[in-house]
């Protein structure tokens, strides 16, 4: 079937998204034992205490019978957000994370020919996803102190222009977007601008608001980071009344996320107050990383609004990646961003391993 076999090594020569390097594998490669890699590559949120999330898990499973569809678990979530955002549970769409969500727009809005337009870094699936339609990807540069180019972005608009896809806060600069400016793009772009909010609870504020203004305005946050729950896949969708409601009954599948994320999600958003404090004890700990970081040779770490930090070495960093791999330290290799070259991201871990971090760092820039 020549059609297949042409449509494969179409999809083969795209660049896919890369996750990063696991525990088991590297300890294997290291020959060391998984519970002493120290793993900050993934933005995932160790604060919220791994007790605490098994007992509520345990009630989950108990509380759950998996014979039904979750269909009132997922009212019952809209309802919690929707209070805990001070939006109406209409405008929100359900999904088995943000990610499968953001892949189901981009492809009920984008086809063959068309053109979706970002910033230039920034979180590397949306330019995978546009690909996969046969759609074109423009990426519209950051200024050099990460800040919005928003007149670039618009001069970059043309007749096919459908979608503009914006990270606030932005992976992996970790800096936030001023609403004025988002704002403005949103009233101003000819298509629908998606925005991602999964760091916002990090970060100072959030661009919610804004779907009751405007109708080609979709937010999209996730359960993965600030509540912690990123091995069970739960994230939402917010926007005008309208868009939801068409996006949910006319486009998605039913049942889009199982009973125990559901379940978990709402044991979380019921107990909000475990969440607000965990948040409030990484952006501590990142402050003093910040400081830290900024303290040792050679080494610059940039302001973040996210549970991660972007820093620059003087040194090359696939030198610095390696180095603090063979240490049993895993980070994101970024390379250059924009005028920035040798930068590195590490999640912001617990005060143990970002010691650790920090120790390496020493050793490696020092040498």
């Amino acid at each position: 079937m020549r059609w297949l076999r042409e449509r494969l090594d179409e999809i083969r020569s795209l660049k896919g998204y890369v996750s990063g390097e696991t525990v088991r594998r590297t300890a294997q490669r290291l020959g060391i034992k998984p519970p002493e890699i120290v793993k900050l590559n993934s933005n995932e949120n160790f604060f919220m205490p791994k007790e605490k999330l098994a007992n509520f898990l345990r009630e989950v499973v108990e509380e759950s019978d998996p014979r039904i569809y979750p269909q009132e678990e997922e009212n019952e979530v809209k309802n919690a957000l929707g209070e805990y955002l001070g939006v109406t549970p209409e405008s929100i769409v359900i999904g088995g994370g943000s990610d499968p969500l953001i892949d189901l727009v981009t492809r009920l809005f984008l086809e063959k020919g068309a053109e979706a337009l970002s910033i230039e870094p920034t979180f590397s699936l949306y330019r995978h996803l546009v690909s996969l339609l046969g759609a074109k990807y423009v990426g519209v540069p950051l200024k050099n102190d990460f800040s919005l180019d928003a007149k670039g972005i618009l001069d970059a608009v043309t007749p096919n222009a459908r979608m503009l896809f914006l990270c606030s806060p932005n992976n992996p600069t970790a800096n936030q977007f001023k609403i004025e400016e988002i704002q403005a793009l949103v009233k101003e772009f000819p298509g629908l601008v998606v925005v991602d909010e999964a760091y916002v609870e990090f970060a100072d504020y959030s661009i919610v608001r804004l779907v009751e203004k405007f109708e080609n305005l979709m937010v999209f946050r996730t359960f993965s980071k600030a509540f912690g729950l990123a091995g069970l896949r739960l994230g939402y969708a917010i926007s005008n009344q309208g868009l939801a409601t068409t996006f949910s009954e006319k486009a998605q599948l039913p049942y889009p996320a199982d009973s125990i994320a559901l379940k978990m999600g709402l044991k979380l958003l019921t107990n909000i107050e475990i969440v607000k404090e965990n948040v409030g004890q990484l952006k501590k700990e990142r402050g003093r990383l910040i400081d830290r970081l900024n303290n040792v040779k050679e080494v610059k770490a940039f302001d973040s609004q996210t549970n991660f930090v972007l820093f620059q070495t003087k040194k090359n960093s696939n030198e610095v990646f390696e180095a603090l791999l063979r240490r049993g330290i895993l980070v994101r290799n970024v390379g250059k961003i924009l005028n920035f070259g040798g930068c590195l991201r590490a999640t912001v871990g617990l005060p143990e391993m970002n010691d650790k971090l920090l120790a390496a760092l020493e050793q490696v820039c020092g040498e």
